[in-house]
């Protein structure tokens, strides 16, 4: 141990740009700025399966439509986030049969770009993905 690594010689990284390769995460960038986020957006892989792909044989929906409401709900939790929380609940109503839609909570976080950027990103992943 030293004062340059406290904690010992790093085992494994993965880097936001191998999870963007590998598909675990999706970049959202251009929807969230066209709803006035600044930052760089990322789903995860889970999120978008389950809220933005739309189910089969469900009507009146498509991918465009509810990415956008998550990206839409996004920046409405960003607004109303208090700046000491570091994680935001980004709730919204998903219909995935074609029946009613039900309330979907997510997480929001904002954490460095990557391992080698320090610029602000923001992740929405499920609640028990972090």
């Amino acid at each position: 141990m030293n004062q340059d690594n406290p904690f010992g010689e790093i085992v494994y990284t993965y880097t936001r740009a191998q999870a963007l390769a590998d598909g675990v995460q999706v970049d959202v960038t251009k929807t969230a700025q066209e709803a006035g986020i600044k930052f760089p957006v990322f789903i995860t892989r889970t999120v978008f399966d389950a809220y933005v792909a739309v189910p089969p044989n469900v009507s009146g929906q498509d991918e465009a439509g509810r990415l956008w409401d998550i990206i839409w709900m996004l920046r409405f939790a960003i607004l109303r986030t208090r700046p000491e929380e570091s994680r935001i609940v980004v709730a919204l109503y998903v219909r995935n049969d074609n029946r009613a839609a039900k309330l979907v909570k997510l997480i929001g976080t904002c954490g460095p770009l990557d391992i080698d950027k320090p610029e602000p990103a923001i992740t929405v992943m499920m609640p028990d993905e972090d």
